[in-house]
């Protein structure tokens, strides 16, 4: 059975390091014309996006470039000339919503893979088929697509790749077809620049009309959350999914999260994933805890298990906030023997160590101790020394000094400490 690829995002370069330390397979990301993450994208330009690519390319890692916006008829030729400057940059697919799109990327760049997005909302047999005659490769499920459906679908688009998301941000909307940020704030989701309205509390209204008179109804002191979805995770059902053996790629939404984050849910999937193919069996709930270290707005595994209909559970009506229960306090450099300060540190401190592999060593000096400890890895700093041999009582966020290390770590490995614990509405 061939293993599934396993997608991460990669929302700027870091996070795309970050990815591929991690555990990726590919990655997805785009500059900011025609991605549905038009914010995210602007931290790429051509240049650096090109960078980027042969990055991934040199460590075996894919690169699929977003163009998965709807474009207006002005922005056609801005739409041609974009498609021949990835095809410049050498992206192994492009992931395209609309018709017209697919038509001219097979003209321009035949070469290059093309990925139906989940915006196209691809439901059925009759779709795949549809789409693969049109000369698309693969098709990243709706949201909406039930596993056993998908199983169906394979039987009879055999020749079709299939992408799900396993975990990230739901959307209200159905696979993302919404317009309330475009009646609020003038920003069109399907264009890219989403304002999250979704996550917002609402005041709700009930007027007779026969009186005039207004009731003002309410749950909460700010408001009502009547639309605010909790988020995906599939890291429990990794192994039905697996055994499905009809999915070719895992995907992780978040191109706009954190690079703490990115890491800690790559990983989290790439060891569920591999211990599954190498014992027949996972773990999964040791992952899930991982998971739950960074932010979320409560987890769900959504619909792929489960019809909408069937479900209750999958909305969070008390707030929008995101909790994790660890802060990144640090994150390991280039060179291996420093780290940047994310958060604060004080001498004497016990970070949690969180590296892209465990292939890590004990050593103890004067700066301080790198330990294990209940299969868990820890450094204790007995002093704070900047690479300069400069002694700080403390160091936070915002010094851009490198701080020294006891001994190496691994580039991109995070530093992170235990925070007071908040609920995730699980």
């Amino acid at each position: 059975m061939k293993k599934p690829e396993l997608l991460s995002p990669a929302g700027d370069f870091e996070k795309l390091k970050i990815a591929i330390a991690y555990g990726a397979d590919a990655v997805y990301a785009g500059v900011s014309h025609f991605s549905l993450r038009c914010h995210s994208g602007k931290e790429f330009d051509y240049d650096t996006f090109k960078k980027a690519v042969e990055y991934a390319h040199k460590r075996g890692v894919k690169v699929y470039a977003t163009v998965n916006s709807f474009p207006f008829e002005n922005q056609l030729d801005l739409v041609e000339n974009h498609i021949k400057k990835l095809k410049e940059i050498g992206v192994d697919a492009m992931i395209i919503s609309t018709l017209g799109v697919i038509k001219k990327a097979k003209e321009i760049a035949p070469e290059i893979d093309i990925h139906l997005s989940t915006q196209a909302n691809a439901l059925n047999s009759w779709d795949y088929e549809a789409y693969k005659d049109l000369g698309v490769k693969r098709i990243i499920a709706a949201r909406e697509t039930a596993l056993k459906d998908l199983i169906k679908i394979k039987t009879k688009v055999p020749d079709i790749e299939i992408e799900i998301f396993i975990h990230g941000a739901m959307c209200f909307a159905y696979s993302g077809r919404c317009l309330l940020s475009a009646v609020q704030f003038g920003r069109n989701p399907n264009k890219g620049s989403c304002a999250n309205d979704c996550r917002y509390p609402y005041v709700l209204y009930a007027e007779n009309p026969e009186t005039g008179t207004m009731f003002k109804l309410e749950e909460y002191n700010d408001g009502t959350y009547i639309m605010n979805a909790k988020d995906l995770c599939l890291i429990k059902h990794i192994p039905e999914i697996l055994k499905a053996g009809v999915i070719d790629s895992l995907k992780i939404e978040g191109r706009t999260k954190a690079p703490y984050y990115v890491g800690v849910v790559t990983k989290a999937y790439r060891d569920a994933i591999d211990e599954w193919y190498e014992r027949g069996e996972c773990e999964c709930e040791k992952y899930y805890k991982e998971i739950l270290t960074t932010k979320n707005r409560g987890l769900s595994d959504a619909y792929l298990v489960k019809r909408p209909y069937q479900r209750n559970d999958t909305q969070n009506l008390e707030t929008s906030l995101t909790y994790g229960n660890w802060q990144v306090a640090g994150i390991v450099n280039e060179d291996k023997k420093t780290f940047m300060c994310k958060y604060k540190i004080f001498p004497g401190d016990v970070l949690e160590i969180l590296a892209p592999n465990n292939n890590l060593n004990e050593c103890k000096n004067e700066i301080g101790e790198i330990y294990q400890k209940n299969a868990k890895w820890y450094l204790r700093l007995d002093k704070i020394l900047t690479a300069g041999n400069k002694e700080l009582n403390a160091v936070h966020s915002g010094n851009l000094n490198p701080i020294k290390l006891p001994c190496d770590l691994p580039y991109l490995t995070f530093l992170r400490k235990k925070v007071e614990f908040a609920p995730n509405g699980v």
